[in-house]
């Protein structure tokens, strides 16, 4: 969600503040182990450049597409919606608005940015359910499912450092269960769950060769989802780009992304067991650099392909990310 490394332009700097997006989370609960084998973490949102904080304060906006396309398969289960689903193919499209707010670029001697996401979403899911049939026994029936609906808001900060071409980020986000959450059913963006996340990301960030080397690491902690009395356990998300400037506009390279869930599901809800799950990708994204009236901007594209999927759905996935300031402060009047 950075701007493409130009290497004369300041203002490349201004859409890296919008990089905190990546840091939030939301992934949809049709999307990706855990309640419905689905990460509160959006995997692959690191990715370039993001550990990069910008040099100065201001308010920014990153705005992001996601699609998601993905199945497990039909002799394996999840627990969705408190539905036990036998199978399962899922579609989602997805829209991530983050505001972020830079108030320091010397807190603690780095730069700190705090901001939130809404979710909105349309997840279209088909499953077959056990349900409960006369007698007691059960029964396999098809079920599909969509809707149009509001996810969690996120609440999430960061603070970063910089040594010449070494950046050093860390950050975190809280998940807030106050979306629309459609109990019983299939298809929701929602999770209905007080969750937390921190990470540490680092990057070799090199205007003069134009290259840029960055990593990403964190733990997500899950919380009780009161309606199906389902806790999910905490989740582990590794992430790795690495991406050249080919121009002052444009950029590309290649990224991945390793999800696990290192403690196992518990409660009533979990009729499974622990369910730990996990996944990994591997893929490409490119940047291009533009301008937007009078303010500068950048698109940025990731595309993954999942595998070695475990207790969860396993697809494609991509995302399209607008980033751009609304409104900066030089350092000559920041603060004034």
């Amino acid at each position: 969600m950075a701007l493409a490394h130009s290497r004369h332009s300041p203002w490349k700097f201004f859409a890296l503040a919008c990089g905190l997006a990546a840091g939030t989370g939301t992934g949809s609960q049709t999307a990706s182990a855990s309640e419905g084998g689905a990460s509160i973490y959006l995997l692959g949102s690191g990715g370039p450049a993001t550990a990069v904080q910008p040099p100065v304060e201001g308010f920014f906006i990153d705005d992001t597409m996601f699609f998601y396309g993905g199945d497990i398969d039909a002799d394996k289960s999840l627990v969705v919606g408190g539905n036990v689903a036998l199978g399962l193919d899922t579609f989602i499209a997805a829209q991530f608005t983050t505001l972020v707010w830079v108030p320091s670029t010397n807190f603690l001697g780095g730069t700190l940015a705090v901001g939130g996401t809404l979710p909105v979403a349309a997840p279209f899911v088909n499953a077959s359910v056990a349900v409960e049939g006369p007698g007691g026994q059960s029964i396999v029936r098809s079920r599909s499912d969509n809707t149009l609906t509001i996810g969690d808001p996120i609440a999430n900060a960061s603070l970063g450092w910089k040594w010449d071409k070494f950046h050093l980020q860390a950050s975190g986000f809280v998940n807030i269960p106050v979306g629309h959450y459609r109990e019983g059913e299939l298809a929701n963006i929602s999770f209905h769950r007080w969750a937390g996340d921190a990470s540490l990301a680092a990057s070799w960030h090199d205007t003069d060769s134009g290259w840029d080397i960055s990593a990403k690491a964190g733990v997500t902690f899950n919380g009780l989802n009161k309606a199906t009395q389902y806790n999910s356990g905490n989740d582990l998300h590794i992430e790795a780009a690495a991406e050249k400037t080919f121009s002052e506009k444009f950029s590309a390279g290649i990224l991945g992304y390793y999800y696990n869930q290192i403690s196992g599901d518990t409660g009533e809800g979990a009729v499974l067991g622990p369910n730990k799950g996990r996944v990994a990708a591997i893929g490409a994204t490119a940047a291009y650099n533009l301008v937007l009236g009078r303010s500068p901007a950048s698109v940025r594209v990731r595309v993954f392909q999942e595998f070695d999927a475990r207790r969860r759905t396993e697809g494609t996935s991509g995302m399209i990310s607008l980033s751009l300031p609304l409104k900066v402060f030089p350092p000559a009047t920041a603060g004034n």
